[in-house]
Formats: structure tokens, sequence, C-alpha cells
């Protein structure tokens, strides 16, 4: 009996056991990013349990579970999945970057922050938001992407400089971009081009490198980079190493550019019609009316070079000569991985562009290598390096006749080639094609930077951070004007030039973080050496032989030579401090001290100090049970930064060397100033960060107010002083606005997620005081004064066209005696007076970027606006003129008038009348847009198509720049084209910017 017993409880114990295995069954996967780079340590848990597991270094897990189990899926910094069993044996999971904006960490000057306790204003833009964006300089891909921040590009060229505003521009005569610091080296960042048109030194960046890059917006935020942060500071990180196993990356796309707009002139027929009347209307400066026609159909037979104009024998396009459908490739290729101890992150890049206006093209090589290594519990230590290759075929500025866009002018009579095929060179004015057929101009840059970083830590807490970094600028320059070439008369000309700038920084500094209970703090102290020596050379030769010796050595004559060489040096000492309470009241103190070469004796020190507080609100019991609200700061910040961006020696009593009669000597060339010293501005800024429903809906609201004292100015001196002027700290400008910033999570399921960004901001403008009791300054088209925009245009103001003559008119403008202006017309724009008109800079400025994700399928876009601006068109008085000359011209001119009684605001037309040609409003017109500036589609293969094949990710996509713009500007051809030839807010035959149609692919292994 008891054997039977033990034989049936031993038959029920395998029973239930068997029941038990049936019940349960293996699950496995691979979790990766949506990057496709396997994670490790993604910690799975069973849902309702205590029992999970976590993913190894390949990402792969496996998991027993039982029927009716889900898997949750979790990692720091990403989004949690819960996925249902079923009878799944195999789940493979992506798990998306967590993307709430409270709680990503912030890059902030020598050292890191969480966003949620930060006291200051920073945007972070991450490597997400700038790469598959086919342009050729990263700052492009920074557009409509932070509140505040207004990003320009001078032209369309590959080349084009671009203008950064940080809350304005926050000095009138010195620099006005931030400081750019790549992995801690504050970048050389000047223009070195000698062909009048900038070239943006930050070209060398691949944007495949960048990580993140984080904005520093106010006083606080800035204070710590002391006399170098008025302007803002941006903070380029690279991509480093990861722990995990290797992972591959190539990304290839290949795609066309065009003009975003071309603008219409008159074509042959119409350009004879509008030219003949012109010269009818103007008969009596001929003596008859068959004088006037006998005069301008000669000058037909002259520009036509014996083709048969009367039947329109030819019609060039002069335009579609100067502009093309270009074509941007782009690939790179980068290793990312490591362990515990050792990390590393290798890559390489290539572009190649072609430009949009004929002979205009850029390449560029990238290669980067960051490696770090942990020797012990307690050191660690780095080194990151860089190289780039940038080759630029040039063509003029645009205030030159050879530069392409400048054939507008050419009238549409004459053939742009000879028979044989060569430039025609009987034309109105040079033509461009010559100069594309007899001459080139090529800018190298090459650009090394590196650093060497350690870390020690003494005590817990408490490290020793040293580092070396090294930046080195050089660029070359050749330019061969061949014999054949316009205005030579030399039988050719070289010019070939080289600038070598150097920049050593040196940075020691403690940090402490500890947190004691509810209490947490940290410090920072520490001194930097930053040194910049610059050498540049350059030599001009003449008469040579034969076109085929193109370098200054096949010159027989040297004509012009140029070497200098110059440096300067920053000494600064630095403090910070924060303190936290219990993730709930948050105070930070900073001071720099900064000694520059560049100041006068007496000031060459400067010291730089800020505070800031934060409350966060949603943390008191009053509000921490609220169901709308999650997170609630109230922030200020106050503080003071400088401006260093001037010449090297310009409080310095300078002599140069001079010669008379081939004997050498001396000359006095610049008075001294030993007070000189920096712009100083002081910023107070007052914000509060939201977050509602579980942080779906998140932002920030600023208030700023930026005043910038002593501003650098040229004073004028007496001519018996030797000298024109001397630099003095005089005037006074203040910048001030709001910035608004909405972050929503609309949609979160498995399979869809639909996240928006939107920012607006305002920035007002005024200049509070000038030198020699606040009389105007005027350049140009251009005014300060008191009490107005910096730089505000300054034009005639005009008043359209006289229905009974049309004659052009213009008012008055003239000072009534109660102060108030004469509102009168005159038709003689000498009898009128000028008046502030305009702003040459954005009032509202804004971006609304959308990132939809639907299974394998992505796709974002962002839109651009900017309002309040103005641009005149320089080129107007030519091209826009009612044929005043024999300048092509725009077709709205057929518009003319005509007969008494016709309304239009094209005046009568008038060869060499000069009706209406004056400078004046005419030529000004407001550049509000809204533009598409990018616009992304992508599909990503489905994990279990491209594994067998060693691959983890495997996306195509395609992208869009500058498709669509909607604008009422039409002055000239974009809203965003501005002359590189000088002039604030200006166009002159400017390049427009390039719309871009990309297709690429993606492919991780």
């Amino acid at each position: 009996m008891r054997k039977n017993l033990h034989l049936i409880i031993s038959f029920l114990f395998c029973l239930v056991c068997s029941i038990s295995v049936a019940q349960q069954r293996q699950v496995s996967g691979i979790i990766v990013n949506d990057e496709g780079t396997p994670l490790l340590g993604v910690n799975v848990l069973i849902v309702g349990t205590t029992t999970g597991t976590q993913s190894d270094f390949d990402g792969r897990y496996s998991i027993n579970v039982k029927d009716g189990q889900s898997l949750l899926f979790s990692y720091l910094g990403y989004q949690k999945q819960t996925i249902p069993v079923g009878n799944q044996s195999e789940i493979n999971v992506t798990l998306l970057e967590d993307l709430n904006k409270l709680d990503e960490i912030l890059v902030v000057g020598y050292g890191k922050q969480s966003k949620r306790t930060l006291t200051d204003n920073i945007a972070k833009i991450s490597s997400e938001d700038i790469e598959g964006i086919p342009v050729s300089n990263f700052q492009n891909t920074l557009v409509a992407k932070a509140a505040g921040v207004q990003v320009t590009q001078t032209n369309g060229k590959v080349e084009g400089g671009l203008n950064i505003r940080v809350r304005g521009a926050a000095s009138i005569s010195a620099g006005t971009q931030p400081l750019y610091v790549l992995d801690g080296i504050p970048l050389y960042n000047q223009n070195e081009s000698s062909n009048g048109a900038p070239v943006n030194p930050l070209l060398t960046i691949s944007p495949n490198e960048i990580e993140s890059i984080d904005i520093l917006k106010d006083a606080s935020s800035t204070a710590i980079y002391g006399s170098r942060g008025s302007n803002g500071v941006v903070i380029i990180t690279t991509k480093q190493g990861r722990d995990g196993k290797a992972v591959f990356s190539a990304n290839v796309s290949g795609g066309t550019t065009s003009a975003t707009n071309t603008r219409s002139f008159l074509n042959s027929s119409q350009y004879v019609e509008l030219f003949r009347e012109a010269a009818i209307n103007s008969a009596d400066l001929f003596g008859s009316e068959a004088a006037a026609i006998r005069f301008v159909e000669g000058r037909f037979d002259r520009y036509s070079n014996g083709t048969d104009w009367r039947n329109s024998e030819i019609d060039t396009d002069w335009q579609a000569l100067a502009l093309r459908d270009g074509q941007v490739y782009d690939a790179d290729f980068s290793a990312r991985g490591g362990n515990s101890k050792t990390k590393f992150f290798f890559s390489g890049a290539f572009n190649d562009t072609k430009g949009i206006v004929l002979g205009n093209d850029l390449q560029r090589f990238n290669a980067r290598s960051n490696v770090s290594h942990k020797f012990s519990d307690k050191f660690n230590a780095g080194m990151n390096l860089s190289y780039s290759r940038t080759v630029i075929d040039r063509i003029a500025n645009d205030n030159a006749f050879v530069t392409p866009l400048q054939a507008i002018a050419q009238t549409p009579l004459t053939p742009a080639y000879l028979e044989d095929g060569t430039a025609n060179p009987n034309t109105l004015y040079a033509n461009f094609l010559l100069q594309e057929q007899n001459a080139f101009y090529q800018t190298i840059i090459r650009r090394l930077t590196g650093s060497v970083y350690g870390d020690y830590e003494f005590i817990d807490g408490l490290k020793l951070n040293s580092n070396f970094a090294y930046d080195l600028y050089y660029q070359t320059e050749d330019n061969f004007v061949g014999r054949n070439a316009p205005f030579q008369s030399t039988d050719g000309e070289a010019f070939a030039s080289s600038v070598n700038a150097e920049n050593y920084i040196i940075s020691n500094f403690l940090s402490y973080d500890k947190q004691f209970g509810l209490h947490t703090i940290g410090a920072v102290a520490g001194i930097e050496l930053n040194e910049t020596t610059r050498r540049f050379t350059s030599v001009t030769s003449n008469q040579f032989p034969t076109d085929d010796f193109t370098t200054v050595s096949g010159g027989a004559e040297v004509v012009a030579g140029v070497g200098t060489v110059t440096g300067n040096s920053f000494f600064s000492t630095f403090t910070r401090f924060t303190y936290d309470y219990a993730d709930k009241y948050l105070f930070k103190a900073s001071i720099r001290r900064d000694g520059a070469s560049r100041f006068g004796a007496n000031n060459q020190y400067g010291t730089f100090p800020a505070v800031s507080a934060g409350w966060v609100m949603s943390e008191e019991e009053f509000l921490a049970d609220s169901n709308t609200l999650s997170f609630l700061k109230l922030r200020a910040s106050y503080g003071e930064t400088g401006n260093a961006d001037i010449g090297d020696f310009s409080s310095r009593f300078l002599f140069g060397a001079s010669s008379y009669n081939q004997r050498p000597g001396l000359s006095f060339t610049q008075p001294g100033n030993p007070d000189l010293t920096w712009e100083k501005s002081t910023q107070l800024d007052l914000g509060v960060d939201y977050g509602f429903l579980d942080d779906r809906i998140t932002g920030e609201i600023d208030y700023y107010v930026k005043n910038t004292d002593g501003l650098l100015f040229n004073v004028p001196v007496v001519p018996s002083a030797g000298a024109s002027a001397i630099t003095r700290n005089i005037g006074e400008l203040q910048n001030q606005g709001f910035e608004f910033v909405l972050n929503t999570k609309n949609i979160r399921t498995d399979d869809l997620t639909w996240n928006t960004s939107f920012n607006i901001a305002t920035n007002n403008n005024e200049v509070k005081s000038l030198p020699n009791d606040n009389n105007d300054v005027i350049n140009g088209r251009n005014i300060l004064r008191t009490g107005e925009t910096a730089n505000a245009f300054y034009l005639l103001e005009y008043a359209g066209v006289d229905v009974n003559n049309g004659d052009a008119l213009y008012v008055i403008n003239s000072e009534n005696a109660d102060g108030s202006l004469n509102k009168e017309t005159t038709n003689n724009p000498n009898e009128a007076n000028r008046i502030v008109v305009g702003n040459p800079f954005p009032e509202v400025f804004g971006g609304l970027t959308n990132t939809v994700l639907y299974k394998d399928l992505d796709f974002s876009f962002t839109l651009q606006g900017e309002w309040g601006a103005s641009i005149y068109n320089g080129g107007g008085i030519y091209q826009s003129a009612n044929a005043d000359f024999f300048d092509n011209q725009t077709t709205d001119q057929l518009n003319r008038w005509q007969n008494p009684g016709d309304v239009t605001n094209v005046p009568e037309a008038r060869l060499f009348g000069g009706n209406g040609t004056a400078n004046s409003t005419r030529y000004l017109n407001k550049s509000d847009f809204v533009r598409l500036r990018n616009i992304t589609l992508g599909y990503s293969l489905p994990l279990s198509l491209i594994e067998d094949y060693s691959l983890t990710k495997f996306r195509v996509y395609v992208t869009g720049v500058n498709l669509l713009t909607f604008t009422n500007y039409e002055g000239g051809y974009d809203p965003e084209a501005r002359s590189d030839a000088g002039g604030i807010g200006q166009e002159f035959y400017s390049v427009p910017p390039a719309k871009i149609v990309s297709l690429g692919v993606n492919i991780n292994f």
C-alpha cells in the first residue's frame, strides 16, 4: 500500500512538472536602438513578476515565459516598450530614444548638466536633427531649430559665409559671430579670403562626426567664456565610443541642386521695344526723335555683333548661362564601439558639391579618430584628432563685373559665344564666360584639430581635468588670370597666398560634484591659456609667355608681395559653483577673469561675473499631485560678458615700413589707446520651463534684455595727428526680446510616434548712444542713429509716378517748424531728404519641426519663418530702371508709364534720363518668408530581412532642402540672399540659395 502511494505521488509530481513545462517556453531576440546598434544591458522583465534578464554584448537576450505573459523592455535614455508574448518564440525590439526635453543632458562650459536642474538658457541640437541634410556646412542644419538663433547664409555660393546671431547682434564694428568650441577647443573663425567674398572657415567640419550642438544664449551660461561670450557660444561635441560590440555605419547620398528662384528678364524683342521707346522719350538729348532712333539702333547693331536683331536672330538668356543645375554627393563611414575600459570612434567623410552658379564647386575630405581609455578607477585619458581638406573652385565677389550673375545686365541681343566656341569679347559689359575660360581662383583649406585630455579623481567627486588642444588652420589661394580674360593688359597675372593660423589651448581645472542627502553641489575652478599666431604671405606676378604657365614663377615680373605675422593671447582664470536642494531650489554663480593682449595696457584684464537661480515649483507639495502640470520651473539669470573680436593691435601705437626715393624708413600708421578695452554686454534673462500631461507637452518661455556698452568705434582725429582715426570705447546698444518653445508628443503607440517642436522669437535692436554727442554715423545706405535699429536703412522715400507726365516722385521729408516732416513730393531727388525706413534684421523668426515614425517608415519636415526685415536691392538702379541705360531689364519694367492717366509704379522709360534711379525705397522690399527648410522620408527594412547579411540597419531615404518658399519678396532673387561684397542687408547680383533633392541609404553592420 505504501509502495503504491509512493508511485501515485511520483506520478502526480511528474504530471505537474510536465504541465508546467508545457506552459513555459523560451523567447529570444536582439535589441537595437533606432540606428540599428545592438544595446548591451537592456532590462527585460516579465510584467507582474520579478523575473528578468539583460541583453548581452550583441544585444541578444533569452528568457523563459508562460502563455499570456508580456515582456517589458527598459533602458536608460530610451522609451520603455511592453510587448505581449502570445505564441512568439522570437521577439526583436527596436528601442527609440526618449525625447523628453526636460531630462536631456546639456553640455555647458567645462562640464555637463541636466536640463531639469539647469538655471541657464541653452538650446540643444542632437545628431538626429542634423544628419542626412545634404549641405556643405553644419551651421545650415541649425536653421529654425533653436529659439532666438538666426542663421543666414550670405548667398548660394558653396563656400558662402554665414551670419549667426544669437539674440541679435551685440556689436556694431567688432565681431557679431558666436564663439565656436569644438570638444573644448575655441576654434579659429576668421575669414581669410583675398577675393573680396568671405569663405566660411567652419566648412571644414563634417556633420557626420557631430554628436550634439549646444547653443549657450544667456549670460549665466556664456559668462564662463568671459571676454568672448557676448555673441553667444556654440559648443560642438563630436561622437565618442560606446560600450558594446563595434558598430560600423555607412551613409551614401546623391542629388541635384538648383536655384530657389530665377527672375524674369526681357527677351530680345521686348528689349528692342523698350529701349527704342526710351530713346524717343529722351529725344531732347539727341536733338530729334530721328537722331534718337539712329543712336539706339546703332547700339543694337553694336551689341548684336553682326546678327539680325530686327528679327530676333539672337535671344541670349544670360541668367541661364550663369546659373545651372548642380549636384551634391555625400559619403561617410564610421566605426564605434568599446568596452568598459577603452572606447573608440573612427570616421571618414567625403562631400562633393557642384554649385548652382557656373565655376563654383567644392570637395571636402574629413577624417576623425576619438579614443578614450580608463587606466584605473581614478584615471581616464583620451585623444580627439581630426583632419580635413577642402578644395573650392571660386568665382569673383558680387561687386565684380566678371562674377557670373552680373551677366544678367548683358543685352539679350548679344551672342554669348563666337562661332569657334570661345566666349564673345564684344559685349556691353565684360563677358564672365571669358573669365571662366581663361582664369581660375582656387582656395584650399587644410585643418587639423586635436586634443589630449585626462582626468584624475583624488577622492569621490573631486577630479583634476587637464586638456591640451591644438587647432591649425592653413589656407592657400591661387588665382590666375590669362591674357584673354577681361581687364587683362599684362599678358596674364598670377596671385598666390598662404595663411597659417595656429591656435593653442592649455586648460587645467578642478571639478567637484557631490550629493549630501538632499543637497547637491558642483564646483569648477581652473586656468586656461589660449595663444593664436597668424602668418600671411602673398605674391603677385605678371607678363607670362603663355597661359600654359599659371603659377607665380611663370611671370616675368613680380609686382607685389605682402608678408605679415601677428598673434594674440588670452590668459584666464575661472570658477563656477552650483547648488541644488532636493531638485527644487537651484543656484549657480560663475566668474571669469580674462587677460588679453589685444587691449590697452591700462585695461588688459576684465572680470565677467554671472549669477542665476531656479525654483522647480512642481516639486512643491501644492503642485506635486497635479494631474495636469508635470513640471514647472522658474529661473532668472544676470551676468556680464565681453567681445574681444577686434584687430590684434588696435590699442597700440603703430609704425610701418615705408620708402622714399628707394630709401627705407618708418611712418606713423596708428595712434594708440592704452585705455582700450572690451565691449561689455550685461544680460538679464527671465524664464519659465514647463511640462504638462506627464511631459507630453514641454517647453520654455524667456524674456531677455542685453545691453552692450563701450562699443568699439574708429573715431576720426584731426589730420595733423598723422592718422585718420583712433579706436575708442564709445556707444551703447540694446537687444531685447521674447522666446517661446513648445515640444509635444502628439502620438505615442507601439507603431506610431509623432512629435512636434515649435519655436518663435522676437528681437528688438536699438542704438542707445553714439560717439561725438550722438551724431549720426552714415555708411552708404545704412545709418547708426540713436533710438533706431543698428544699421537701419537710410534712403530717399519713393512716392511713385506722376500720372500726368511719368516722372518719378520722391517725398521731400524736410523738417517743418513744428518738428514734423514735409510729406510733399518732388521729381528732383536732390530736393528730397533721406529718412530711416527699414530694418535689415528680422524682428520675428522661428521654426516648426514635425517627426513621424510609423513602423518602419520615418518622415520629418522643418518650416522656417522670418518677418520684419527688409532687403535693399543695390542692383535695382541698373536692372529695374525703366531703361535708363542699356542693362537688360526685369520684365516688370514693361509696366511703365506711357500715357497721361496711367497708374503704375514704374516711371516713363527715358534713356539716360535718371528717371527714378536714385537710391530710394523703390528698391527696398520686405523680405518676410516661410520656407520648407528640409523634408525627409525614409524606410528601414525589417531586421528579420537583413540580419542574415550581418546588417542591423538598412534605411533608404529621400530628402529635400529649400523646396518651397512662400514670400511676397520681389526685389531680388531670394529673401535670404545678401551681397558678399559689403552692405548690410543688401543684395547685389547675389546668388540665391540652392534647392536640393537627394536620395540616400544608411547601413549599419
